[in-house]
């Protein structure tokens, strides 16, 4: 299975632009985000940092899930490789994860030996301009992957705002600290913040793991969907057994539809058609399978045609 396509200015998709993009913003967060640590010896900033660094690697891994589900579909692969986002936004739960882990041992190690915070207010600085950074960036990955159907894009936009959550923790711990003097609150502050990452990459992991496991979509949606088919199905009889899932961009749709058994083939095929353009004009990405049967396999229930 090939990982890597084409891509040109011209050909790169808007989620490819935007999976290089994370990967360029956190290259440099990561580096602003040492630099004030460096100024500061904070175990918050150090604990903020090391977060920095699962950013980079979840922004690569997005990358790549998503140059792999843009695979068109082959013969060991009929249905596309849109699950691998699905795979990308897993892992990257697990990442945000071991960073709360990670962040979690180190406040602990400031805990029994808290010390004095240097030149505060200059890695406060630095800092801050990395959490606006992340802040912008973390809002136009949730946007746009939402737009393009992207539960990578919008997994590491949920990621980049667990961290700037914890900035903003981070910000008030060391400005406590220096203002009482009591740098304690330092790693304090650091652990509190590891704790509610701890839980954003739970949420991730949840919401992903429901697409790897075919869930149906949405009530709304749903609701909708059969609305449409009742509509566009003039001529027929009703829709049973209908199902539904999704995986990535995509939507999968299947059901049965009924027909009056005098009808031919060609007007059953045009009807399929007309309700598949139907579906696909409301819902963009979705691919259809209808079996047709004859009026006397009429259950009387699901989507009875207007």
């Amino acid at each position: 299975m090939p990982l890597y396509l084409p891509i040109g200015i011209s050909s790169m998709t808007t989620t490819t632009r935007l999976a290089i993009g994370s990967l360029i913003v956190g290259f440099s967060v990561l580096g602003l985000k040492a630099v004030a640590y460096w100024l500061t010896g904070s175990v918050a900033l150090m604990s903020d940092a090391l977060e920095s660094i699962v950013n980079v690697a979840t922004a690569f891994v997005a990358l790549i899930a998503i140059r792999v589900a843009a695979t068109p579909a082959d013969a060991h692969h009929p249905y596309g490789h849109y699950k691998a986002e699905f795979f990308s936004a897993v892992l990257e739960g697990a990442m945000i994860i071991v960073a709360a882990v990670l962040i979690i041992g180190e406040a602990y190690k400031g805990f029994i030996s808290p010390r004095a915070i240097e030149a505060p207010f200059e890695g406060l600085l630095v800092n801050g301009l990395a959490t606006a950074i992340n802040g912008f960036w973390c809002w136009m990955l949730i946007v746009q992957g939402r737009r393009q159907k992207s539960p990578a894009l919008v997994a590491d936009g949920h990621h980049l705002f667990s961290d700037v959550l914890s900035s903003g923790g981070v910000v008030v711990g060391v400005l406590l600290a220096v203002m009482t003097g009591w740098y304690i609150l330092d790693p304090i502050l650091a652990g509190l913040v590891a704790l509610n990452i701890l839980w954003s990459g739970w949420k991730v992991v949840k919401s992903s793991l429901s697409g790897l496991l075919d869930e149906a979509v949405s009530e709304d949606r749903l609701a909708a969907m059969r609305a449409i088919i009742s509509t566009a199905a003039v001529g027929a009889i009703e829709v049973h057994d209908l199902k539904t899932r999704h995986a990535g961009k995509m939507t999968f749709v299947d059901f049965h539809l009924v027909v009056p058994g005098t009808i031919s083939v060609n007007e059953a095929h045009g009807l399929c058609d007309t309700i598949e353009q139907a579906v696909k004009e409301e819902f963009g990405d979705v691919t259809i399978t209808i079996h047709v049967e004859p009026d006397n396999q009429a259950q009387h229930r699901g989507v009875l045609v207007l």
